[in-house]
């Protein structure tokens, strides 16, 4: 039993030097999603640490192997859609991904296991209809 503790332990502390390399690429304002305040409220407080390139690293963002799952939702998050860079889509991307939102505001995101630890994320029924109503107003 202390042999696999030990183990276990020294496994723990190689992994720690296995890092993510944690990047915010610049911001250009203008390449931004646009939004009322309200819903750019929302996009920011649920959405931007893993569809923009505004990622607030939690402390344990620098801890393995929790580090090494952020990473991976930032990466898969930003290949869906990145916010930050919205204005560089074309308008067929933009439409899919307004589909995409209009579909995932109430089904599937914020994802669950962010949301253990983000509970400020967590949208309320009438946050959820706000960014849907908007999707169904925006210009395309």
């Amino acid at each position: 039993m202390k042999r696999m503790l030990l183990i276990i332990f020294v496994l723990f502390i190689v992994a720690q030097f296995i890092t993510i390399k944690k990047v915010d690429e610049s911001v250009d304002k203008s390449l931004e999603i646009k939004a009322d305040e309200q819903v750019m409220s929302i996009f920011k407080k649920a959405c931007y640490d893993c569809h923009s390139n505004e990622v607030k690293y939690p402390w344990y963002s620098s801890i393995a192997p929790f580090s090494w799952v952020i990473d991976d939702h930032i990466k898969e998050g930003r290949k869906a859609l990145n916010f930050s860079i919205w204005e560089n889509y074309t308008s067929d991307q933009k439409s899919e991904h307004i589909k995409d939102i209009y579909r995932t505001v109430y089904a599937a995101m914020p994802l669950q296991s962010y949301l253990w630890i983000h509970n400020e994320a967590e949208l309320t029924k009438e946050e959820r209809s706000l960014v849907r109503d908007w999707t169904k107003v925006r210009p395309k």
